[in-house]
């Protein structure tokens, strides 16, 4: 089933044509021992994407069900959460935390920066903060949040540490019995879904629960909420075959083929490609005048939020590349109009950025802007190829 457009927005990102064939199997019952052995193996390789010493959970769902999961299973009502907003889906803990009576505090950077670490420090060392959440690569800004200076300085002060990684899980590291300074100091959750640096289609939230997080839920005499209990899950993700609810059977087929990919790939080449591609693609727009919203330094390799050159129409753009068949993201909030976001994760290949540079330049042309579009495929071809190491 071969894509008939490119579709390079934050996700869902580009799926290749073994994850279709996955998807589109017979589907079996939620308890049959060939789901269940597909099942098992996605889950081990998911544990091995995470490392963690703790406890997977798939389900069907999507990102914003596993940010609810997160939180849900974390923090009881009436307790205190600091978010740590690098944009719009950093905010959107706000009001999902409000929604089961948590409490609330937030530092919110401007748009395309990050918070300063001393911000945190300062808040922190007020006390009574049981969780902080992070988003790793915010979809809103393209922002990548700086893990080696955030986790110390948040677990040092003892609150759980919640990643959302739904635009960066399977292209950048969470390692989570990684220590950053101190055997204590690790992420202790990550949240997120199927359908962006994994490859495979929307419909599966994933959480990784590390051992602090799981004992906070132990600790905690019920939830509420049914559905999304991690408890309740608990036996069904330890063995499949058990019933709890009804398994997303031909997601299930998907996600352990896009598994397979990412781990025949293997992490760290695939974390070293999402890194040249996020550089590659931006230098090549910069050609065109397009700035990205985040400097290089803290920039996400999975998605940039790119600045239109004075007087390009955003509407306009986006639909003559979309009648080209190359589909990007308008941008959010107070960018809207100002810039557009595109999506650099998961299997797409440098082939559909070379194509991507040139559709961009063909477009600006005829929109009356001058663009170099062969100057524009070689500085990403160049600056690509260098990421790699080729």
């Amino acid at each position: 089933m071969p894509n008939q457009e490119m579709l390079l927005i934050p996700g869902p990102t580009p799926v290749v044509d073994e994850i279709y064939e996955a998807l589109a199997q017979e589907t079996h019952s939620h308890t049959d021992p060939r789901l269940v052995k597909k099942f098992k193996n996605s889950l081990d390789m998911t544990k091995r994407m995470f490392n963690t010493d703790g406890e997977v959970f798939v389900v069907a769902g999507s990102g914003t069900l596993s940010m609810e999961m997160a939180i849900v299973n974390t923090v009881a009502p009436g307790e205190k959460i600091l978010v740590i907003s690098h944009g719009y889906f950093g905010d959107r803990f706000i009001p999902l935390a409000q929604t089961h009576g948590i409490q609330v505090e937030v530092l919110q950077s401007e748009w395309g920066k990050h918070v300063e670490i001393s911000a945190v420090e300062e808040k922190l060392a007020e006390g009574g903060f049981k969780a902080v959440t992070v988003t790793h690569a915010d979809t809103s800004t393209g922002v990548m949040s700086n893990l080696e200076e955030l986790v110390p300085a948040v677990k040092k002060y003892g609150p759980l540490f919640i990643l959302d990684g739904v635009c960066a899980t399977a292209a950048i590291e969470e390692d989570m019995q990684k220590e950053y300074g101190h055997p204590d100091y690790r992420i202790d959750l990550v949240l997120t879904g199927s359908q962006k640096a994994i490859g495979v289609p929307p419909g599966l939230a994933i959480v990784a629960f590390g051992p602090k997080a799981l004992k906070a839920r132990e600790a905690m005499d019920k939830v509420a909420a049914y559905y999304m209990d991690i408890l309740r899950w608990l036996p069904t993700m330890q063995d499949p075959g058990k019933y709890y609810a009804t398994h997303p059977v031909n997601m299930i087929y998907a996600y352990e083929k896009g598994m397979e990919i990412v781990m025949a790939e293997g992490l760290e080449a695939r974390y070293k490609r999402h890194a040249a591609l996020g550089k590659a693609v931006r230098a090549g727009l910069a050609q065109y005048g397009m700035k990205a919203l985040a400097s290089e330094e803290i920039a996400a390799p999975t998605l940039s939020c790119i600045l239109y050159p004075e007087g390009v129409n955003d509407a306009e753009f986006r639909s003559k590349l979309a009648e080209k068949g190359m589909i990007i993201a308008g941008s959010l909030a107070n960018l809207a109009g100002k810039a557009f976001r595109i999506g650099h994760m998961g299997n797409a290949t440098e082939e559909m950025f070379i194509r991507a540079m040139e559709l961009v330049g063909e477009t600006l042309n005829e929109m009356g802007f001058k663009a170099d579009v062969a100057k524009a495929v070689e500085t990403f071809k160049a600056v690509y190829h260098e990421g790699l190491g080729k």
